[in-house]
Parts: C-alpha cells; structure tokens; sequence
C-alpha cells in the first residue's frame, strides 16, 4: 500500500463520486440485481425501505421488482452485516459470508453449551439441513419438523419452535441457505447451492481483499477505520487480518488527501475522483440507507454529529451533494421535509425530489416544507 499521498481532493469532489457510484447523481440505470451488487448489501429489516433504497437510484422501476429478483435467484437475502438480514449479490455474496463466517461463533462454549451441539456435531447437521430443503424452501417450522425426526437432533424442537433465528445464522454464513421468498407472511429457508448464479464462498484469503476492494470501490475516499467499522465490526472480521489484506492490495490502493484526511481509492479510480466536480442534487433516502450505514453514522462528512441520532434511529435522510441536511417523512398523501441545515433551502431542487418520490411510490404527495 501507498504510504505517500498521490491526490488531493475536497470532500465536496469526494462525496460527488461517491454519489456518482451510489447511481444518486446520476441516477442508474441498473437492474436490482446490478444496484445490490454495486452497494454490496441492501439492509433488508423493512422490506418498504430495502425496496425504496433500490428504486431511488433506478431512473425507471416498479414495485415488487425487488421481491421477484429474489424470488428469481438474481439476488439473494442471507444473516450478514451485524447478524441482520441484507440483500447480497448471489456472485459476490460469498466474499461477504466467507468473513462472517470466519470468527466460527457456533464453536463457542456458550453456543455448544445452549444447543448441544459441538463442532464436530456441524458438518452432520449443516448437511441434514439441506437435505430437508433438498425439495424446496421450508419455514421455521417446517424445517424444525424435518430436522427434529432426527434422534440427533429432536433436542432443537423448542429452539425451532421459538423460531431459531440465532441458529439459522451460521447456516447462511457457511453458505448452506439462504432466505426463500415469503410464504402467506412467513419466512422460508431454501439451500442457497440450488441457485445457479451462487458463487459459494472463497477462501478466506481471497475473500478478503476482494471484500475490501468492493468497499473502496464503492465509498471511497475510505479511511482505514472505514474498513474496520464495515467489515470488521459489520463481518466481525479481526483487525489483524483486516490489515494483512490491506496490505496484500498494494499499489491497487491510492492515498488521497481529503482535506487533511488520509484516505484510499483503487488506483483506477483515481481520475474519475480528481474530476469530480461537487454536486448540489438533493436525494430523499430510506432510513438506514447504504449511503448513510455504509460509512457509518459517526462520518461527520456525511451525517453531521447534530444529525446523527436521527439518522442512527431510522429517520428518511435528505441528501444535498452527499451530506444529510434534513429528514422526510410520509404520512399517507402528506410529506413533510424537515430542513436541518444552516444553508438556504434549495426549495426547487427538493420539489424537483419530491416530484421523483411521487413517481416512484405512484402518489399524488402534497410538499410540506418546514425547519
């Protein structure tokens, strides 16, 4: 790695290029699986806000598109960044859970302890999971079924019974399942090797810089303490191995200076990031968007610190030229934007958004603008 800097930048060209690989400013024109590919996850908790987090940066979309790529298999939903539910890429999906997986949790005394299983008791067990799903996707239940007709394991009926939902964790970490479309409002678990476009998970080795490269790729300028709130607080990847990755980058990693921060790009990006020119485009985001988790709340270039428990409690950030400058809200046909920011309100360009949202949720919204 770079140990000189190469570029200097002002955040304004640097949050304009991130923008720009947001697909925010301009807005994209890639598929849903090419947009979750390109964010790495989509936070998939409320299924409204993962689906508005996708169409917001599609300049032509419809709703439900999000449901049919996973139930297609061109995207895939699996326990990821901080054991929550997230869309991922079924091709690059593994790089991400081949990191989680790593830390090995299921072997902790308290785990082998809780539900009698040691690690040797894995390989059997991840392999009698798919054998149930071998016929398609199951719920909870269903699954908790099949797998306790087992004398092995009919010690887990009350843990499928209560849901299993830390349990099922590390079966979408290995890799073994995945999330299946829902069932008359109930999740089901299908094996994720059935889908063609599954890539499995890489060597650990592998996975590692390529995790970090996609994270770079897509928000940076990135710091160090970028990467280790991503992947290593997010995958529970350690900091040592987070380093030897780095590392093993080498002079595809670029120092640029940011206005006295040190931060990396990928070398190829380097001209795009000095070209940049700061944008001024208002976005109206989802809570919990990717432009805001991915950096992470406490990036005052991005949420500035009077900002952040707002954001950090799901409110709809508004984005002017990649800073959160207020919040949105919609309450039926209504939609309040609350203006935050010292700077004058850009009234056309927040109509102009508002506009956009209409259009996306097929709303006659009625603007409210306050601060």
């Amino acid at each position: 790695m770079t140990t000189s800097t190469e570029v200097s930048v002002t955040w304004a060209q640097a949050l304009a290029w991130r923008m720009e690989r947001h697909l925010l400013d301009p807005v994209g024109s890639e598929s849903v699986p090419g947009v979750v590919r390109r964010l790495g996850a989509v936070l998939s908790m409320d299924e409204s806000l993962a689906e508005l987090a996708v169409r917001t940066r599609r300049t032509t979309s419809r709703r439900g598109e999000l449901a049919k790529a996973l139930a297609d298999g061109t995207v895939i939903k699996a326990f990821a960044f901080r054991g929550a539910m997230h869309y991922l890429s079924p091709e690059d999906g593994g790089v991400y859970l081949a990191l989680r997986s790593a830390g090995r949790q299921w072997e902790l005394p308290s785990w082998v302890e809780y539900y009698r299983l040691a690690p040797a008791d894995w390989p059997d067990f991840r392999a009698a999971v798919r054998d149930a799903l071998s016929d398609g996707p199951l719920t909870v239940l269903e699954l908790g079924e099949a797998l306790t007709r087992r004398p092995a394991y009919r010690h887990l009926k009350p843990v499928f019974d209560e849901g299993a939902g830390t349990l099922i964790k590390p079966l979408t970490w290995q890799g073994d399942v995945s999330f299946g479309p829902p069932r008359d409002g109930q999740a089901t678990f299908q094996r994720l090797d059935q889908n063609p476009r599954w890539r499995g998970l890489p060597d650990l080795d592998e996975a590692g810089p390529r995790a970090i490269a996609a994270y770079v790729r897509t928000y940076g300028p990135t710091t160090v303490d970028h990467v280790q709130y991503w992947l290593g607080e997010g995958l529970s990847a350690g900091r040592k191995r987070l380093g030897g990755w780095i590392s093993t980058l080498g002079e595809q990693l670029v120092q640029v200076d940011v206005e006295g921060t040190t931060a990396y790009v990928l070398r190829e990006d380097v001209n795009a990031l000095q070209t940049a020119v700061p944008s001024e485009a208002v976005r109206f985001l989802p809570g919990h968007d990717q432009w805001v988790i991915g950096p992470g709340t406490k990036d005052t270039h991005v949420t500035p610190t009077s900002r952040r428990d707002l954001v950090t409690r799901k409110a709809n950030p508004v984005i002017v030229g990649g800073v959160v400058c207020g919040t949105w809200v919609r309450r039926g046909e209504d939609l309040t934007v609350t203006w935050l920011d010292e700077r004058q309100q850009p009234r056309a360009a927040i109509e102009q958004e508002a506009g956009r949202l209409a259009r996306i949720l097929g709303l006659d919204l009625h603007l409210e603008l306050t601060s």
